[in-house]
């Protein structure tokens, strides 16, 4: 039996995927309680239990805190909500199995950016740009019940059978690439930028006109899927049941809201796309030496994927500056201006860089895999509102928008600002419209509402029945 020699398995990148993907499994099984981006995952799981708990249409999500109300809402379209539900439904409900599924995804995601950027340039610059994409904000972002690794992942599979389907002429991989673009920006739009690439092919001469309409064609169809999904039944379900997740703005309107945000709209570049300075500075030594190249190809590409990108962030307006998450379609295309830079290292040297790179990036991250112990209570709501109050009750809770605390409650209702729950007539128009209980998280209220009686105490949190006392 041959031995696989040490030296070759670190050159090998799906050594460093593996690796990395068994480190990842650490606290995989935590609830959505970390301090980052909580609010989203608690509202991925929210439409997954609901598509197990009260109908699995995959058009109609349904959230938790629309009231009396459907709770049906406008979003994404639900793949990635819909396969946490399936693994519900095969195996029980789990706080965390989003988190598995994303890093599945995402794992084979990096290993597709791999094959295509070694398609592109050569097994270097592959090796060092997949390297410098893991450790970058995707190495947490991957292990989140959030869909923004897991689209891009669809997307750069997609631009790998593309790839293939120009050398081989199959219609099975032009299927794929269809396929996986479409799941890809369906699941979340922005990862249209990739699409964008397109253009590139099409321009040209290397391909016959046959090819180039095949991949016009099929392109056109993904768009107008994704379209038909945003700009017409979105807009439907907004119209019937008046909820929705995102806002977009015109460009007008986004470029205001970013300009006072522009402090933190450049940190999303230099800090958060790939939370190391290194890297950072890796990049933009790629992208002299991209712009020098005179490449055209290259350099059009480059450019053409982050204009498409510019436009998505103004039509997100202050959500862009606000949200670190909304840098990753485009982390893939710093990652690899870093790689063209350390390509031209010796190779001592640019492993170096990509271990200094590691060392910061990772440092950055690992806070991310534990939960406080302050937010811990949380998992153990959903016992009191047992204790106190039936399923189908309705309730009102503190926090603000954030959802997590309703998803951990797991009942319908309310979540309403601080100060809304010394507001009684606030408080009595919920009552009209159905509140049974109120529950003040004292983290974020320690004040007692007055005038309605307390049915259960303790450090965390207190709950009301919403009927006034005589």
């Amino acid at each position: 039996m041959t031995k696989i020699k040490p030296a070759i398995l670190v050159r090998d990148i799906r050594f460093w995927i593996v690796l990395f993907f068994f480190v990842r499994l650490i606290g995989i099984s935590n609830p959505p309680l970390e301090a980052a981006h909580n609010w989203r995952q608690s509202l991925t799981n929210m439409i997954a239990r609901n598509f197990l708990e009260v109908d699995d249409n995959i058009l109609y999500p349904r959230i938790d805190m629309d009231g009396d109300n459907s709770g049906i809402i406008g979003a994404e379209f639900p793949i990635y909500n819909y396969l946490i539900y399936i693994t519900f439904k095969g195996f029980g409900f789990s706080h965390w199995a989003g988190r598995l599924i994303n890093l599945l995804v995402s794992s084979f995601g990096l290993y597709y950016f791999f094959l295509v950027v070694r398609r592109h340039f050569d097994g270097r610059i592959a090796f060092n740009a997949t390297l410098v994409l893991l450790f970058s904000i995707w190495f947490i972002f991957s292990r989140k019940i959030m869909p923004d690794t897991f689209s891009a992942s669809f997307a750069i599979a997609a631009l790998y059978y593309l790839s293939v389907y120009l050398d081989r002429k199959r219609l099975f991989e032009l299927l794929l690439f269809f396929a996986l673009m479409s799941l890809a920006a369906l699941s979340k739009i922005p990862a249209l930028v990739f699409l964008s690439l397109v253009v590139l092919p099409l321009l040209s001469k290397k391909y016959d006109v046959k090819i180039k309409a095949s991949i016009a064609a099929a392109s056109l169809l993904s768009f107008l899927l994704v379209c038909l999904w945003y700009f017409y039944w979105v807009p439907s379900l907004l119209e019937r049941f008046r909820f929705q997740l995102y806002f977009p703005k015109g460009f007008s309107e986004g470029i205001s809201e970013i300009m006072p945000l522009m402090p933190e709209f450049f940190e999303k570049f230099y800090y958060s796309a790939l939370l190391s300075y290194v890297a950072f500075a890796s990049f933009l030594a790629g992208l002299y030496l991209l712009f020098i190249s005179r490449n055209k190809w290259l350099i059009g590409g480059f450019a053409l994927f982050t204009i498409t990108f510019l436009a998505f962030i103004i039509k997100t307006g202050a959500v862009f500056p606000m949200h670190s998450y909304y840098i990753i379609p485009f982390v893939p295309a710093m990652a690899l201006a870093a790689a063209l830079f350390l390509s031209k290292l010796p190779v001592r040297y640019g492993s170096l860089v990509l271990i200094a790179i590691g060392i910061e990036s990772l440092a950055n991250q690992q806070h991310d895999f534990f939960i406080r112990p302050t937010d811990k209570y949380k998992t153990g709501l959903e016992s009191i509102a047992d204790k106190v109050c039936g399923k189908g009750d309705l309730i009102v809770v503190n926090g603000g928008l954030n959802p997590q605390a309703i998803y951990f409650i797991h009942r319908k209702g309310w979540t309403v600002n601080n100060e809304v729950i010394h507001q009684p007539k606030q408080i009595d128009a919920y009552i009209d419209k159905g509140a049974k209980y109120l529950f003040v998280l004292r983290k974020y209220d320690e004040d007692m509402p007055a005038g309605y009686r307390m049915v259960y105490s303790d450090d965390n949190v207190n709950v009301f029945a919403l009927t006034k006392e005589k």
